[in-house]
């Protein structure tokens, strides 16, 4: 088998209908499989799964996790794969024929481990003024992404899990996802692709992004307004905290930690210089806002939300050992 196409899904089956639908357009001459993985769904999933999979070009695979969440999904789903290749997606995509083609030629071309392509939106709803059509900070709220014309090696820059490449084995030297920071119902946790490419660049293995690798993403009219923005940025906000924890990555830029946090000075488990970046950009909202940069001050003001999750998340763990601490310190921070 060459490649192996892993979907979570949670109560959207009318979505993965579609998705299904699209996928059966994939042309390769190499075997293939799809595999989804119902993470407790309550809808008809079983069945369109089941319906979809009598005239589906290649096997099509169902999968049932009970542990809530898209990490411990996508470890199921990955567990069973037979492909050489892992493509991970979600169920509310549509890709080109040749997206797995793509796949396998973009990583014998970079010669890396994974890769992570483009997502373009299908807006679900009229797109409000306030969020760009082009690439920007925004994007990743709706897990949009294109980082131009050329390759990257994710080292500053991370991809999003809906459009991701890997040879299997880089799951032996890396490991699972973790299933304590990804996606749950209920939540918008979600900072399981960044601390897995941090652990694996640890490990010497490579990703790229490759705009080769492109697919298009439907966005729910639901998440076009700032309320969803700001939830979504609390909650990263609560993730980068448990990131802190777990592992010592910064909390503004994980990817990027170059600071001893032992040594950093601290107030309620917050890194003190947090807190002026937090006066910085509530001051930057309010000014915009007077000025009528509805736009600028939405930006700066979601840095506030974000810090607002961090709050809450080290004061409910302020008691707990910070795991990447020897058991002596692990209360200095």
């Amino acid at each position: 088998m060459k490649y192996s196409i892993v979907i979570a899904t949670h109560n959207r089956a009318d979505d993965l209908r579609g998705t299904l639908d699209s996928l059966a357009s994939l042309v390769t001459s190499d075997p293939w499989e799809v595999i989804v993985v119902d993470n407790n769904c309550t809808d008809d999933t079983p069945g369109v799964v089941r319906e979809a999979s009598l005239d589906f070009p290649a096997p099509l695979r169902y999968a049932f996790e009970s542990v809530p969440g898209r990490c411990a999904a996508l470890n199921t789903g990955i567990a069973m794969a037979q492909g050489e290749i892992v493509v991970t997606t979600d169920d509310d995509v549509r890709v080109p024929p040749e997206w797995l083609e793509r796949a396998g030629a973009e990583l014998e071309r970079l010669g890396c481990d994974y890769i992570g392509g483009k997502v373009l939106p299908i807006w679900g709803g009229p797109r409000p003024a306030w969020l760009p059509d082009h690439p920007g900070r925004h994007w990743a709220v709706i897990a949009l992404l294109d980082y131009g014309p050329e390759p990257i090696e994710f080292v500053e820059k991370m991809p999003l899990g809906v459009n991701m490449a890997f040879r299997r084995r880089v799951f032996e030297t890396v490991g699972e996802w973790d299933p304590r920071i990804g996606r749950k119902a209920g939540t918008l946790l979600g900072q399981e692709v960044r601390e897995w490419c941090v652990r694996a660049r640890a490990k010497g293995v490579r990703g790229f992004y490759t705009p080769a690798l492109s697919l298009r993403h439907i966005i729910p009219a639901n998440r076009l307004n700032k309320k969803y923005f700001r939830r979504f940025f609390y909650w990263r906000g609560i993730s980068r905290a448990m990131l802190y924890q777990q592992r010592g990555l910064d909390m503004e830029s994980p990817q990027e930690t170059r600071l001893d946090f032992t040594r950093v000075p601290h107030w309620f488990g917050i890194p003190r210089y947090m807190y002026r970046t937090l006066v910085l950009s509530a001051g930057r909202a309010l000014a915009r806002y007077v000025k009528g940069d509805a736009e600028g001050a939405f930006d700066q003001e979601l840095y506030v939300w974000m810090f607002f999750g961090i709050a809450k998340q080290r004061w409910a763990d302020r008691r707990k050992p910070m795991e990447w601490l020897p058991a002596r310190t692990a209360t200095a921070a």
